[in-house]
Formats: C-alpha cells, sequence, structure tokens
C-alpha cells in the first residue's frame, strides 16, 4: 500500500516537471552503501539501478515511451514502472531467530528438523540443498519432514516478511557446519587421520587434496551407531539469532491498452526485475514472482474488498469477490540482478513478498502515460475509471 502512493506519486512528480519517470527515479535512488539512518540497514547489495536498466531493455521503455506520445481516439496504450525497496525479515524491529537439529540416520542419511514452516513458498526445497551444500550429503539423502510439530521441532517464529532462506537458512548453515565437523571427527577416530585433512563429498569422506575416496557415509554411521569402542548418535543443532538485515530491490515495467469507454484495462505485456541476491533455486525462484505478479495483478485492477457501515462485509466469498483467473493474466516475464549479499548464508536475500509490491502502481502509471488521467485509487476498475475519464472530457 505505502509503495504505490509512493509510486504514484514519484510519476506524477515526473509529469509535473517534464521528466521522465525512470530518469527520475535514477536521479533520486539512495546510493550503495547507504545506512538507513531509522534501522540502520545497509545497502551491502544494490541491484536496483541495474534492475531498472534491465527492464528498461526488455520492454524497450524509451521506444514505447516515445511511440505512444500524442495519441488520439477512444483506445490508447500506455508503458509504466514502479520499484520498490524491501527489508529481509523484521530485525531490528522485533526479533529474529530460527533453529536447525540434523540427525544422522544408520543408513548415512540426515533428519532435518526445522520450525520454519513449508507453506508452498518452496522452503524445504531449500532447506534442503542448504543442508546437502553444507555438510556434503546429496539432497536425496536429505530428509525433512513438511507438518512441523511444535512439541518436537525447534524453534522458529514462523513464516512471515520473506525471511525464511535469510534467517532460518543461516541457521542450518551453522548446524551444517557442526554437524560436518562432528562426521569428521568421527571418521578420524576410525581412519587415524587428521580430521582437517578430509572433507565430505557426495556422501563419502574423500581426502581434502586428492579427493581420494576414504569411507562411504553409510558405513560410518553404522559404525558410529553400533561399534563397542565408541557408539556415538551423531547429531548437531544451531540457533541463528539473526542481528542484520539487507535490502532487496526490483521493479516492475507494465505495458497496457485501455479501451476508455469500457473502462477496461488490458496489460499486454509485463515484466518483474528483482535484485534478491543469490538465487538459491532460479526454477522456485521464478515461480515465486510469477505468484506474486499475479497477486498484484488483482490488486490492481479488480480486487476490492467491500463492507456495509456496520463493518459487515460484503463481498466475502469467491463468486463476488474478483480473483484474477489464467483468463485475466497475461504472460508473466522475469528477470534476475544477481548479487552475492555478505549478509545471507549463501548471499541470499527476500524475494518472499517483493514481487507483489511494484505491480499495481506500475500498472496505474502506464494508464496514466496513456491517458494523461492520475487515478490514486484502487482497484482499476471499469466504473472508477469511466468516472475519471468523463471528469477529464475524454469520453
Amino acid at each position: 500500500q505505502a509503495a504505490f502512493a509512493a509510486e504514484c506519486m514519484a510519476d506524477d512528480l515526473a509529469v509535473a516537471v517534464h521528466m521522465d519517470p525512470l530518469e527520475f527515479r535514477m536521479k533520486n535512488c539512495m546510493p550503495e552503501g547507504y545506512v538507513d539512518p531509522h534501522t540502520h540497514v545497509a545497502c551491502n547489495t544494490y541491484g536496483l539501478k541495474e534492475c531498472m536498466e534491465k527492464g528498461r531493455n526488455y520492454i524497450h521503455w524509451d521506444e514505447k515511451r516515445k511511440e505512444y506520445e500524442n495519441q488520439t481516439g477512444p483506445v490508447r496504450k500506455g508503458i509504466g514502472m514502479a520499484i520498490f525497496c524491501y527489508k529481509t525479515g523484521v530485525y531490528p524491529i522485533s526479533l529474529e531467530t530460527a533453529s536447525c537439529r540434523m540427525v544422522l540416520n544408520q543408513d548415512g542419511s540426515m533428519q532435518l528438523q526445522m520450525g520454519a514452516t513449508e507453506i508452498g513458498q518452496g522452503a524445504d526445497t531449500v532447506f534442503t540443498q542448504m543442508a546437502a551444500e553444507t555438510t556434503g550429503i546429496t539432497e536425496d539423502k536429505v530428509h525433512i519432514l513438511s507438518t512441523q510439530d511444535t512439541d518436537i521441532t525447534p524453534f522458529d517464529t514462523g513464516a512471515y516478511a520473506s525471511r525464511q532462506t535469510y534467517v532460518s537458512g543461516m541457521a542450518v548453515k551453522k548446524a551444517g557446519l557442526i554437524f560436518k565437523d562432528r562426521i569428521l571427527d568421527y571418521a578420524a577416530y576410525m581412519l587415524d587421520k587428521e580430521k582437517d585433512t578430509m572433507d565430505i563429498q557426495n556422501n563419502v569422506v574423500v581426502d581434502k587434496e586428492s579427493r581420494e575416496k576414504l569411507l562411504d557415509m553409510a558405513e560410518l554411521a553404522t559404525t558410529a551407531f553400533y561399534s563397542l569402542d565408541r557408539s556415538i548418535h551423531i547429531t548437531a543443532e544451531a540457533t541463528s539469532h539473526c542481528k542484520d538485515n539487507t535490502f532487496a530491490t526490483g521493479a516492475c515495467f507494465a505495458e497496457v491498452e485501455v479501451d476508455m469507454p469500457l473502462g477496461k484495462v488490458k496489460v499486454t505485456n509485463i515484466v518483474n526485475v528483482h535484485d534478491s541476491g543469490t538465487l538459491i533455486n532460479p526454477k522456485l525462484a521464478e515461480a515465486q514472482v510469477h505468484g506474486g505478479m499475479s497477486m498484484g495483478l488483482g490488486y490492481a485492477l479488480s480486487e476490492e474488498l467491500l463492507f456495509d457501515k456496520s463493518g459487515r462485509p460484503l463481498n466475502d466469498n469467491l463468486l463476488d469477490y474478483k480473483l484474477p483467473t489464467s483468463m485475466d493474466t497475461p504472460d508473466l516475464h522475469v528477470q534476475f540482478v544477481e548479487l552475492d549479499d555478505p549478509t545471507g548464508p549463501f548471499g541470499n536475500k527476500a524475494l518472499g513478498e517483493p514481487p507483489a509490491i511494484p505491480v499495481a502502481p506500475a500498472i496505474r502509471n502506464a494508464v496514466l502515460n496513456a491517458t494523461g488521467v492520475a487515478v490514486d485509487s484502487l482497484p482499476l476498475d471499469p466504473q472508477k475509471l469511466v468516472a475519471h475519464f468523463k471528469a477529464a472530457e475524454l469520453i
């Protein structure tokens, strides 16, 4: 909601001073290394300007802005954009903490226990990747339970604020390093070698220098459980009490066709460009952006919860609350700018909520470009648009 207000105002200001809205934003972006004076969160990596340039080239911004000047007639085309900046998690406003537990099974596989909840965003997949990357145990040998039980899983504050790969992911990394060290410690006992000379690769303990295979993980695990000399159940648990944060940024570029007599906005081309640090899983990242963009389209064009004077919702059902369907959704395009953020466990930062943020103002600004009419509330439904176009004497 705040981004909608700010980004609509940015375009209105650009129009008032006769400046290209993209150039207006370029001039007013905070620089890399900027430290927020209120939260003290720093722009350690900052790809916003690169996102804007990538979107500009992808959608042919300069050519289209020129092409859509001085239009006449009832149907007009326009192109608009909006940017956003979003923290990763809630620190320092509130606590960010998460824990992870790893347990070595008898066959050399691993149980990965997380309090962080999988709600469809791909968290379990990413945690599995992180555990495999950190320990050397392959992903097919990492078993994570998606139905977390608070009686037995380690604590996590929740699935909110686009935080899990950043905060909970750091817990996975910390636990993984401890877990790996304990496995290698047992390998050193079995092989009578120095722990620091060994590594784990594809479920095998190997020589760190030559990569020679020394010991299969299944054999190590079985020995650790059943050794008459030294029976150890190898586990590790770690907490990430996150006392850092970083900014995810990005932009949306939208091209529209506006039928003014009908008050109909058709999105003909749209792209989100995101700086979310290093992508842990590019396909999941793309899917996440598609979902957020779909939410943004509904927010922009059709969704509105109506209430009567007593506060009772009037359209609290899926017949009257107008969600966009597949028939209402254009092809959704996604681009990324990958920068390795030093504060993330693997250079990553937020991508949960950011995709939904810039879509609505980008569409509103495209309507402004097409018609010269600034609409300052959502949704941009036919009744509202026709009223605005009549007031502007366009119809």
